[in-house]
């Protein structure tokens, strides 16, 4: 009886014991295989979508390879002092990843396999997060408060190049930091906001100034046009000139039929004259 009974005891153990670990897309596994007696063993890396098949004490840890956010507010007490004394709030985003290919070094080296869903986060923020808000507040405290907005893509770009360098070795894989949601002191936010209300009215006197100078230069050039339309006028305007011109008016009106013409030869060549007569005096 009892022979029998171990038998079925070790058979339940087997099946019990055998598994079919399993990765899902995003992640690569971490293999070890069990053993009744002693420590677990490495057996070796599988990248997801995929299962290793039912096998004897064999368990998988997944890490996500997939990109995280690590974020870090400098605000409050955390807030950094500028290089002209002036205190400025922040944000600052790491995008980061851990290398599919050294996920055994991970595991290894920068995790436990207790530490859970967060692993990566967690492991991220233990090995970088000291030296990369020392290296923030450094960057952003070599600027005044007024020109650190305008350079906020080359802080951003600088850190990253830090980053990059810092974790070149590791297992993570750093994609970009960005510092963002910057916020000043109250009065410094008040003067930005009076400079750009000056810059504004400045620019708008520029552009009014622009608007009467050329309106000065178009008049000038339309006095300077009817100064020389005068002057060929004046120039044009000789007496056989004006007879000239009577005399093909005087044509015109007599080729019409709506009108009588009656001519008084009384200027030179029978040209009429044209005067202004003077009012008659009224006799008392």
């Amino acid at each position: 009886m009892r022979k029998p009974l171990l038998v079925a005891v070790l058979s339940l153990l087997s099946l019990t014991a055998c598994k079919n670990p399993s990765t899902p897309a995003g992640y690569v596994g971490y293999l070890t295989r069990g053993a009744i007696v002693g420590k677990a063993s490495y057996v070796g890396l599988q990248t997801g979508p995929t299962s290793f098949g039912l096998s004897w004490l064999v368990s998988v840890m997944n890490v996500s390879v997939t990109p995280f956010s690590y974020q870090e507010d400098f605000s409050g007490e955390n807030a950094v002092l500028t290089k002209d004394k002036l205190m400025v709030s922040f944000r600052a985003h790491t995008i980061f990843r851990v290398r599919g290919d050294r996920v055994k070094e991970f595991v290894e080296q920068y995790t436990t396999i207790g530490e859970g869903p967060n692993q990566v986060q967690v492991a991220f923020g233990n090995y970088l997060k000291e030296p990369l808000r020392t290296e923030i507040r450094e960057a952003v405290a070599h600027f005044d408060a007024f020109p650190l907005n305008e350079n906020i893509g080359r802080i951003s770009t600088e850190l990253t190049r830090w980053a990059q360098e810092k974790t070149r070795d590791t297992p993570f894989e750093v994609m970009n930091v960005v510092v963002g949601n910057l916020q000043y002191p109250a009065v410094v936010a008040q003067a930005v906001s009076n400079k750009l209300a000056v810059t504004q009215d400045l620019e708008t006197r520029a552009t009014q100034v622009e608007i009467a100078r050329k309106d000065a230069e178009r008049r000038v050039v339309e006095a300077e046009g009817i100064a020389k339309a005068t002057q060929i006028i004046q120039q044009r305007l000789t007496p056989l000139y004006i007879q000239h011109e009577a005399i093909e008016a005087q044509k015109a009106m007599v080729g019409s039929p709506n009108h009588s013409v009656i001519y008084i030869p009384v200027g030179p060549m029978g040209v009429p004259l044209v005067s202004t007569l003077p009012a008659p005096v009224e006799k008392r």
